[in-house]
Formats: C-alpha cells, sequence, structure tokens
C-alpha cells in the first residue's frame, strides 16, 4: 500500500470514530436506539473496509489482478486525492458536529424543532453528504477507482435522502425552509 492508501484509510476510521462517539452521546442524551445516520456510517464503514482489504490483497499478489485498480499517479495525484479526501471527511465531521449541537439543544426528545443554518449549513443544505461524497473521490483518486464503487452506490442514494429531507422540513417549516432553500445550494457551495 502506499502512503496515500494509508491516510485514505485513517481519514475513514477517524470519521467512523467520531461518528460512533457521536452516535453514543447522542444516544444517551435522547434514548433513541436507532438513528438514519447509524445505517449510513455502518454501510460506509462496510465499503471502507472491502476497499482496504482489497488493497491490502493486492500488496500482498494475493490478487494479481486487483493491482490493475490501485492509482499511482505520482505524488501530484497522491496528495490531491488525499487533500480532497481530509477535506470532504472534515466537512462531514464539521457537519454532523453543528447537527449535534444543535440537538443537544433542542432537548432530549425533540429534534425536529429546529433546522441547522449555521456553519457549513450556510453554505450547503447537505454538507454532511456532500462532505461524505467529496471523501470518496479524493479516496478513488488518491487511493484506487475501487473507491468509484461506493461513489456509485451511494451518491444517488444520498440525493435521494436529501430531496426526502428536504420535503420533509419543507412541510415542517415552510417559509423558512423556502428561503433558506433559495440562498443555498443543495451539495456543492456555488455550483449545485
Amino acid at each position: 500500500m502506499t502512503l496515500y492508501a494509508w491516510l485514505v484509510a485513517a481519514l475513514w476510521l477517524a470519521l467512523i470514530v467520531y461518528w460512533a462517539r457521536s452516535a453514543g452521546a447522542l444516544t444517551r442524551r435522547t434514548g433513541s436506539s436507532w438513528m438514519w445516520w447509524r445505517e449510513i456510517a455502518v454501510r460506509l464503514g462496510f465499503f471502507a473496509f472491502v476497499v482496504l482489504v482489497l488493497q491490502v490483497a493486492a500488496a500482498a499478489d494475493a490478487l494479481p489482478n486487483a493491482a490493475l485498480y490501485t492509482l499511482d499517479g505520482g505524488l501530484v495525484q497522491g496528495l490531491a486525492g488525499v487533500a480532497l479526501c481530509a477535506g470532504g471527511i472534515g466537512l462531514a465531521i464539521l457537519a454532523r458536529a453543528y447537527l449535534d449541537r444543535d440537538w443537544e439543544n433542542s432537548g432530549p426528545h425533540d429534534m425536529s424543532s429546529a433546522f441547522v443554518t449555521t456553519g457549513p449549513y450556510a453554505r450547503v443544505r447537505h454538507p454532511l453528504y456532500g462532505g461524505l461524497l467529496l471523501a470518496m473521490l479524493g479516496s478513488a483518486v488518491a487511493q484506487s477507482l475501487l473507491w468509484l464503487l461506493p461513489l456509485i452506490v451511494y451518491g444517488p442514494l444520498l440525493f435521494l435522502s436529501a430531496r426526502r429531507e428536504e420535503r420533509l422540513l419543507l412541510e415542517q417549516f415552510s417559509e423558512r425552509y423556502g428561503a433558506y432553500r433559495n440562498r443555498t445550494k443543495m451539495l456543492l457551495p456555488f455550483v449545485f
């Protein structure tokens, strides 16, 4: 495995550890035993594990054809991919922290009393999803084309989840959410 592959694996591990700690703290505060984001974390963790295993197998020549999917584009490509992955993971963690803070302030069993419009949510409506997609893209650039698999699988699912959440927020906060939606982009600032 290249240094970039190890850095990508460490970044994903940091996200999974943060997410697990955040989930435990939220569960203790709210008494809820299941949250929609826990399922996403488990799935992304699974894909990260599979890609890491394939990378280790390729490095060990256990699967000689798997080496065809690894990228070794040099210093610039490796650093660019790690930077994209780190930016995406950082954005996802920051977005999660803002959600946690809002849920903590809204009371023990009332996580639907407000929607977050500060921090990364001031620029985009779904920075957590955007961060995850950016991290997967960066992982593909830095480590392996196999990272395109979760990007292809989860990209449309995250987009559909974002649309579903927007419909719910629009029902609950019609005027406020409509104005917020008009002034922010969905996933990428200034673009989309």
